[in-house]
């Protein structure tokens, strides 16, 4: 399907070069990152009340293209059952469609990846190993926390320490709660189950993307995203689950991030006023192609899943909100991301909503 060597060269040679830095400066910049997600741990379990082994999940600090590379690795080991899926329905297949297609394909996964390895400070890939006992993998993308802290007029080692607050909640979460890893590949595995291969369909499918494009173009930007197109009900299911619980995992980790921001970042409000303004103020055009490729569904994550842990912590508290991390059936829905109450009557009971 795709020719992931050509994705990842393409995505070096299209990425936007990163901020003007000395080799002194880029050292820095490492050096502390890597730091402060070490520090960030402590801070980050006593807040959450959750008993992690985060150390388990190493910390790697890379520049865009390296980003590029990792989710190219990532992306390859994810979509495997669907190459091996169309496989089996194309049984005897034009030899030109191999030799073209996954060309094509590589050459667009990389111009995709060369757009997001300029947006994204951080991540945490669940899925990553290395063979042994690690399970998942924490990444920084150096040149682009630098290019922000620049961007805000913000204090450097106190942007760097609140990214890293925010990222190493992921890591938490994920080494805490392990079962989750093997939630999201099951939902992975559903949605590729559910994947339609039936070229009429995904011809019409097309028509329905390149309509949405050429209208978002005219500046219409109320439309669905390429994914909200190209999806399947059963996807939509899926997606909707998925979308609950990353909205869960993102929302908690900004509510981390500035709780304890007070104790180890003093320009916390400061940078998160200015962090906003900055995600509300792009332009039309990087707007559209947000809302095109469903980023735009992401920012609304973390607004969605921060209210979310605001109003069960204030309700519960701490340890009331960890039973979202007891099993799949406490997993807040869409809906119940939505309107918080409905999920404290559910998990807690209705007495619970009378007690604080």
């Amino acid at each position: 399907m795709v020719d992931w060597d050509l994705a990842v060269a393409t995505a070096r040679r299209l990425a936007k070069p990163g901020p003007i830095v000395t080799a002194e400066e880029a050292r820095v910049v490492v050096t502390d990152l890597k730091a402060f997600a070490t520090a960030a741990t402590g801070p980050v379990r006593a807040y959450t009340g959750l008993d992690s082994s985060a150390d388990a999940a190493p910390v790697v600090v890379v520049d865009r293209g390296g980003w590029a590379q990792a989710n190219a690795d990532g992306m390859r080991q994810i979509i495997a059952p669907l190459t091996d899926k169309l496989r089996q329905r194309r049984s005897g297949g034009s030899g030109l469609f191999d030799q073209v297609g996954p060309k094509v394909t590589g050459v667009e996964t990389g111009a995709l990846l060369a757009f997001l390895s300029g947006k994204v400070l951080g991540q945490f890939d669940p899925f990553w190993s290395d063979g042994t006992s690690a399970a998942g993998r924490l990444l920084l993308v150096a040149p682009n926390v630098v290019h922000v802290e620049r961007e805000l007029k913000v204090e450097p080692r106190d942007f760097r320490m609140w990214v890293c607050l925010h990222e190493e909640t992921h890591r938490v979460q994920f080494t805490a709660v392990p079962w989750l890893r093997d939630h999201l590949r099951a939902e992975i595995e559903s949605f590729v189950a559910a994947t339609e291969v039936d070229p009429s369909v995904l011809v019409s499918r097309l028509r329905e993307v390149i309509r949405s494009v050429l209208e978002s173009a005219q500046g219409g930007e109320d439309g669905p995203s390429v994914l909200d197109i190209v999806q399947s009900p059963a996807q939509k299911a899926v997606v909707d689950r998925v979308t609950a619980v990353m909205s869960l995992l993102e929302g908690h980790a900004d509510v981390v991030m500035d709780g304890v921001g007070p104790e180890v970042v003093p320009s916390v409000a400061t940078i998160r006023e200015r962090f906003q303004r900055r995600r509300a103020g792009a332009g039309s055009l990087d707007r559209t192609v947000r809302r095109l490729l469903g980023l735009e569904a992401k920012m609304r994550q973390y607004r969605d899943g921060a209210k979310f842990t605001h109003a069960v912590v204030d309700k519960v508290g701490m340890d009331g909100f960890n039973r979202v991390w007891d099993s799949v059936e406490t997993l807040p829905s869409l809906d119940e991301i939505a309107d918080p109450v409905a999920w404290i009557r559910r998990v807690h009971g209705q007495a619970a909503l009378a007690t604080r």
